[in-house]
Parts: C-alpha cells; structure tokens; sequence
C-alpha cells in the first residue's frame, strides 16, 4: 500500500470528530455539503455525476461508475451572517401583571457562526453487476444565536440542530446504461433551543426556559441512473421523509424574585416533540460538450411541508409552539466543468435555492430564511490515476429579508429585517485501490 493510501484511510476517521455540527446555508435547514467536491458546481449534477464515493449520498446507483474501492472525505466550511435591524418590535407581555417586558438591546447582532461539516464514503465493487457503500455524513443543521438581551430573546436566544446520518447503500448494473442503487438511513438528531421568559414581577431580571431533546429514526432511499448517450448520462434519487420523536428536558431558570410553590429558581421537566424531516427528490444530467468541456444540470425538490410547526410538549401538554407552515421549494442548477490537462479540472456552477419560508409574519428568528442564489468556483487536481483533491468556495447571495413575526403575541412582535449571506469552503480527498 502507498504511503498516501494510508494517509487518505488514516484522515477519514480524523474526519468524523465534530460530525453533526450545526450550520444552516442551504434554503431551510438542509445541509449539501454532503461531499465538498460539488461545491464548486453549486452542486449541478449532483445525482448524476458520480465523479467518487460520495454519489451514496446523492445517488447510490452511481457506485457502478466506480470500479475497485473507493473512499472519500471531505469537509466543508460553512460561516453565514444574519444581522438585523430593528424597525418596531414590540417587547413582550409579563404574566399576571400584563404589563411590558424591557425591550432590551433592538438588534441582538450577528446571530451567525462558523460551522464544519464533515462527511465519509467508502464504496465497494463485489463483482460485476453488485456494488456495496456506507455513508456518513449531517444532512440536516441550524445553529443561531442572538445577543442575551436583544428585542427578539423572548421567541429566540439560541436554536440548534444537529444530525448524524449513516447510510449503508448497494447498487445493481442491470447493463451498460441503466443501474439501480437503495439505501437504509439510520439518523439520530439533537436540538437545543433556548429563549427568554418575561418575569411577572416588574424590575426582575428574566428567566429562561432551555429545551433539550435527542432521538434517532430510520429513513430509506432510492436512485436510477442512466446513460442516455456515450456523452449524456441521468440521474434520479429520491430520499424518503424521516419522523423523529426527540425527548429531553425542559428547564426553566429564574434568577429573579422566587415565590414558593410558584417560581422556584429552577424547574425540570420532561420534554418531547415530533417532527418529520422532509423527503427530497433530484434530477441530474451531466453531458461531455468534448474533451475540454463537461455541462452539469440539477432540479430538485424538498418536501418542507412536513413541518407545519413544532410543538414542544411536557408533562402531556403543548409547553410551546413554533408556528411555520413551510412550504415546498425547488431548486434549479447549472454547472460546467472545464478539463484543463491531465491534472486539472476548473469546475464553476449557479444555482437558485427557494426558501422553506415565504411569509414574513411566520419567519422564524430562529431560522430568518430567504430564497438565495450561489455563485461557486472549485478547482480538481489529480495525483495520479486514483487520488484526486477537490477545494471549492461558494457565495451565497440573500436579498434583503423582512420579518414581523405576530405569531405568539405573548413573546412579543419583532418588525424589522435582516441581512444575511454565507461564504462557504470545501475540500474533499478521493482514493481508488
């Protein structure tokens, strides 16, 4: 074995530290960057192009493309900024009293920060027609976190979710153009969620309420691939939805006056939720123009509407209420490849991402989401025959994203907007034996 296969099977576990960490860049909470060679295509293609091991995740069907062994790890970069501007946000209502909270500081700064996501492959040719993969990676991710004592504290302090999803995979070549691939999804989330609770004394500083909660479910997938022409090949997978029944505590903390029976300075109670993560289905070609040049297309759909809200319950009743009502979003993608030698390939893509969240009185502080356009740029180089490094950067561009979420008025309205994008780097290492 070479000196750098070892080192390529000694980094991919390396990899692994610090998966599930939150970040939130692509529309809603979905995570791409399920591999960091197709950040550079703004992931055009991606259930079709099959370039390494990581097409497990966006189309298992494409480990007939890929003879021998293979692995692939990556790791992607993700650091998005949200900024809001204060214009007429009301505070929230105490309890009892019906008097006003402290508004506080109005814009509670940037409530963005720097996340890695990490993922590994490994795919396996068994014979001549059978293929076996396993995949690990974080397809789903949120983490915003605002100023303690900003206008918006009593919806949102902080909201993270992180998941692990690990994704054993086969795949069938039934002839020369058409495969088949499926998989088993094992995904275990968890979500923190914290916010201000008004004090119903005036004068008292306010308490918190912290929600914790974890649980794992099994989900499955699908791909098709076919190859049209010796230059044009399709891709379409589809991933199902996946139900999650977290449960944790819910801990409400008073720092302020305490009355007994009533407010003591700390109270736990179990906690539970439902929710199903949304199924998504992809549409990739990919077509050799000639020697030099490779065209990449995508279409895609996430099924966001299987996250009407979020209830969070405790004691067998609804504790809080996170109103939604997502919708269902497209995504459209072009990339091209350009084959400058042996060694390098230049890849740059497009694409614009609808968001999960269309009505400014329901947007989420925890999640200010809008529809988004990347702009990507990524460079290949080739070792030799089996060892290929991929890098990439994407910017994310956001217009200008209003918010005046009434949806609880008991915490409050906050009126204003937000300024948001994400800058996005990747690389991601590939090996055949």
């Amino acid at each position: 074995m070479t000196t750098r296969s070892t080192f390529v099977l000694r980094a991919i576990p390396a990899l692994l530290v610090g998966l599930g960490s939150a970040a939130a860049q692509a529309a809603g909470f979905q995570l791409l960057e399920q591999n960091a060679s197709g950040i550079g295509n703004a992931y055009a293609g991606s259930a079709a192009i099959a370039e390494n091991a990581s097409t497990i995740y966006f189309n298992p069907a494409g480990m007939t493309l890929l003879p021998g062994l293979n692995v692939s790890g990556g790791l992607s970069l993700i650091r998005p900024s949200f900024k809001f501007s204060d214009s007429g946000s009301t505070a929230a209502t105490r309890p009892v009293s019906g008097l006003p909270a402290s508004p506080g500081n109005l814009n509670g700064g940037d409530a963005g920060s720097w996340a890695a996501v990490p993922n590994a492959y490994l795919s396996w040719q068994v014979n001549e027609r059978w293929f076996l993969g396993l995949g690990i990676g974080a397809p789903f991710g949120l983490a915003t976190e605002y100023g303690d004592d900003w206008i918006g504290r009593y919806h949102s302090k902080k909201f993270s979710i992180e998941t692990i999803n690990i994704n054993p995979s086969v795949a069938f070549k039934v002839n020369d153009r058409l495969s088949i691939g499926a998989g088993l999804n094992w995904q275990h989330i968890k979500a923190d969620y914290r916010r201000a609770v008004p004090h119903p004394m005036p004068g008292q500083t306010d308490m918190e309420a912290k929600v914790k909660m974890s649980g794992d479910a099994w989900g499955w997938n699908l791909g098709l691939m076919y190859q049209l022409t010796d230059d044009t090949r399709v891709g379409l997978s589809y991933r199902s939805r996946i139900k999650h029944k977290p449960d944790g505590d819910l801990a409400i903390r008073n720092d302020g006056a305490t009355i007994p029976g009533l407010l003591p300075a700390m109270q736990v109670s179990d906690a539970n939720a439902s929710v199903s993560l949304p199924d998504t289905a992809i549409l990739s070609v990919v077509h050799n123009l000639n020697s030099r040049w490779t065209l990449l297309g995508d279409l895609s759909w996430t099924g966001w509407s299987s996250i009407p809200k979020l209830d969070i319950e405790s004691n067998g009743a609804v504790a809080d209420t996170l109103k939604l009502k997502f919708r269902d979003t497209w995504r459209v993608a072009l990339g091209a490849n350009y084959h400058v030698n042996d060694k390098w390939t230049i890849k740059t893509g497009i694409a614009y991402d609808q968001s999960p969240v269309d009505d400014d009185n329901l947007r989420p502080t925890s999640l200010p989401d809008n529809n988004r356009t990347w702009l990507s740029l990524g460079a290949q180089y080739r070792f030799d025959s089996n060892t290929v490094v991929d890098v990439g950067y994407t910017r994310l561009f956001t217009s200008s994203t209003g918010i005046n979420n009434d949806s609880a008025p008991e915490k409050g309205v906050v009126r204003g907007s937000y300024k948001s994008n994400v800058n996005l780097f990747g690389i991601q290492v590939s090996h055949r034996f």
